[in-house]
């Protein structure tokens, strides 16, 4: 990430702060739930019958640490197979567009999101950490999907 980024990106947690939600569900659940700026219906599923289905539900972000932060969550939890992106993508960070770049494309020499349009598509993840993210995490993009009984079906058939 380039020093201006890492300044707005520390600025930014002085001013807007936003605190970690993550919510644990079912442990042996292959399941994630990925709402991106979502933060209501990550709410809605933290309080649903939902979490008996799932093994986490969490929001992303930012197109960098965010990603970074993902990736190695899901390949340490030796769970996760499948993640569901849903919610709204945050206006110009585009996570889960990156997101789902990552995933499909991988990145290059520098650590940059192929394919990427995001800002600062730049990850500290290794080639092997990406490789293994996938080849064993499947992505299902449902980016813009806010309504619980739609992801409720998802979530369905993923199992």
């Amino acid at each position: 990430m380039n020093l201006l980024g890492e300044i707005a990106g520390e600025v930014c947690k002085i001013l807007l702060p936003i605190e970690e939600r993550v919510y644990h569900g079912n442990p042996d659940s292959g399941i994630a739930v990925c709402t991106l700026s979502s933060m209501g219906l990550l709410e809605d599923i933290a309080n649903s019958p939902l979490m008996s289905r799932i093994n986490v539900a969490g929001r992303l972000l930012s197109e960098n640490r965010g990603i970074d932060t993902l990736v190695r969550n899901a390949l340490s939890n030796g769970r996760i197979r499948v993640i569901l992106v849903c919610g709204r993508d945050v206006a110009g960070h585009r996570a889960g567009h990156s997101l789902l770049c990552l995933h499909r494309n991988g990145i290059d020499a520098h650590g940059r999101i192929l394919g990427s349009q995001s800002p600062d598509p730049v990850l500290d993840l290794t080639p092997g950490e990406v490789s293994r993210f996938q080849s064993e995490v499947e992505l299902i993009d449902r980016i813009g999907m806010t309504e619980i009984p739609r992801v409720a079906h998802e979530i369905e058939a993923a199992q």
